[in-house]
């Protein structure tokens, strides 16, 4: 377990900015696991925007502190904001990848993507009450609101995973292919899986990827 506690170059939770916002998202919050887990949860899906758009290849872009610090990021840096969080109160945590179909992306993301295939999507898994448990902070409640979805919950107790139809009960995500768990972010595993996925996006050096149609998820849907 000791593995699924430690801060690392990506679960940074003695970054001094992350640290302080950890404490104000548990003022007030019970000393219960479940109930810090929960708060946490919350704070990592909606103070933090979801925005594939920004993605990047360096590895300091897939840190929490930076997930934190920009104020908007796609599912890996969010997943792994909430895992550092937990680690910093005692709570173990670890990275899951999964490949996801997403019935419900906007026109503009498939076509610059060429797929509704999300390529190693990030979620985390937290160790309470003894078993993992899996939790999706990706998608804030604003963004929910503009796909007419639910947004996701976690109750600390059952996987909260992204959710297969939508409030009018249309296709919404399937997850078709799992990576499995990690201790810390496989920087090199996901952008090789990325690159081989995608690799239009990266047609000079196959460093930089090209520029997104448009600055937000969020524009796309309005």
């Amino acid at each position: 377990m000791e593995h699924y506690l430690q801060p690392t170059e990506f679960f940074d939770y003695n970054q001094p900015e992350l640290k302080a916002w950890i404490a104000a998202r548990l003022e007030g919050v019970p000393e219960n696991k479940v109930e810090q887990a929960k708060a946490l949860y919350l704070a990592a899906r909606d103070n933090v925007s979801y925005n594939p758009y920004v993605f990047r290849p360096e590895p300091e872009t897939f840190s929490a502190s930076y997930a934190l610090k920009t104020g908007e990021s796609y599912c890996i840096p969010k997943a792994v904001l909430l895992g550092a969080a937990a680690r910093s109160i005692g709570i173990p945590s670890r990275l899951g990848l999964a490949d996801v179909r997403n019935h419900l992306s906007s026109p503009k993301l498939i076509e610059w993507l060429r797929s509704d295939i999300f390529r190693m999507h990030g979620f985390i898994e937290l160790y309470l009450n003894g078993r993992w448990v899996k939790a999706t902070p990706a998608f804030n409640k604003q963004l929910c609101e503009l796909m007419n979805v639910e947004p996701l919950e976690f109750d600390g107790v059952n996987d909260s995973i992204f959710q297969e139809y939508t409030e009018a009960g249309e296709a919404h995500m399937e997850y078709v292919n799992d990576h499995g768990v990690f201790h810390d972010v496989p920087h090199d595993f996901i952008l090789s899986g990325i690159r081989n996925a995608y690799s239009h996006l990266f047609p000079e050096s196959g460093d930089e990827p090209a520029r997104a149609p448009t600055d937000s998820l969020e524009a796309d849907l309005e």
